[in-house]
């Protein structure tokens, strides 16, 4: 693990030191935020979610395309969900713990939990198997959409929620440190967008265990590593929600399908 990797522990309010530590590189990452039993419990409510749109043939929530696979035995799974949090209870409410109010700290004043804008609480089903569609990740920013929206770039945050226990063989996110301070060219062309996925020597592994929550800048670059291992120990399950500032741009089911979602076939 690298030297700069340090994990920390959330508590009432975002320390100077955990601050410090986040401008510096990008990140941070905090242990024991959800219990096992809340693990379990959005687990279960994911599946619940999963068959009612297998069974409505949904193809686009709020304008965002939903990602489908194969899982293990060849069944149908939803491997990206976006806005989820709109679709069950548990998730709903899991969306308004007061804990998510502690890390808008991080940005400041105007900060949000983005619930109904950009892709809302989104849930990731990775699974290293024969027909899966979801595996991998080529490297890429979050600031790009602002961009392609012709917008301001606004500071942005993801939450990531995580539930499997993960080590480096497991594949997962992957980031550049400090790089949420380059310009705007680099922001631009460091990298070919979603196309390439080659491990950087400078990279970071960010290996959770379940329960876990990180917080990535949305400026940074950081990619989805492929698990080098198949089957049931590859299977990654991961909930993002962006912390936003700027402009209130929530989406709705007549919501258009954004440009940059097109580069979403681009991944396998």
């Amino acid at each position: 693990m690298s030297a700069i990797y340090q994990k920390f522990t959330l508590g009432s309010q975002i320390t100077q030191e955990q601050k410090a530590f986040f401008n510096e590189h990008g990140f941070i990452h905090f242990r024991n935020f959800i219990k096992p039993e809340t693990v379990a419990d959005i687990l279960r409510a994911s599946e619940e979610v999963q068959q009612k749109w297998i069974s409505n043939n949904t193809e686009k929530v709020n304008g965002v395309p939903i990602k489908y696979g194969k899982d293990l035995n060849g069944s149908k799974i939803v491997q990206r969900f976006a806005f989820v949090n709109q679709h069950h209870s548990l998730l709903g409410e899991f969306a308004q713990d007061p804990r998510f109010d502690v890390l808008l700290d991080i940005i400041g004043p105007g900060a949000r939990l983005g619930t109904d804008e950009k892709d809302g609480m989104v849930f990731n089903h990775y699974v290293n198997g024969p027909e899966s569609g979801f595996t991998k990740m080529g490297w890429h920013t979050d600031g790009l959409r602002d961009i392609f929206l012709g917008g301001k770039l606004n500071p942005m945050l993801n939450v990531g929620i995580h539930l499997d226990n993960l080590h480096a063989d497991n594949g997962g996110l992957r980031i550049l440190p400090g790089t949420h301070k380059q310009g705007i060219y680099s922001m631009l062309f460091k990298k070919r967008y979603f196309l390439d996925n080659d491990a950087d020597a400078a990279e970071i592994a960010i290996a959770p265990a379940a329960g876990d929550l990180t917080i990535h800048d949305g400026r940074l670059w950081h990619r989805v590593a492929q698990s080098t291992v198949v089957g049931e120990p590859s299977r990654r399950r991961v909930i993002y929600i962006p912390i936003i500032a700027g402009k209130y741009q929530p989406k709705n089911e007549n919501s258009p399908t954004a440009f940059y979602q097109k580069f979403a076939g681009l991944v396998k």
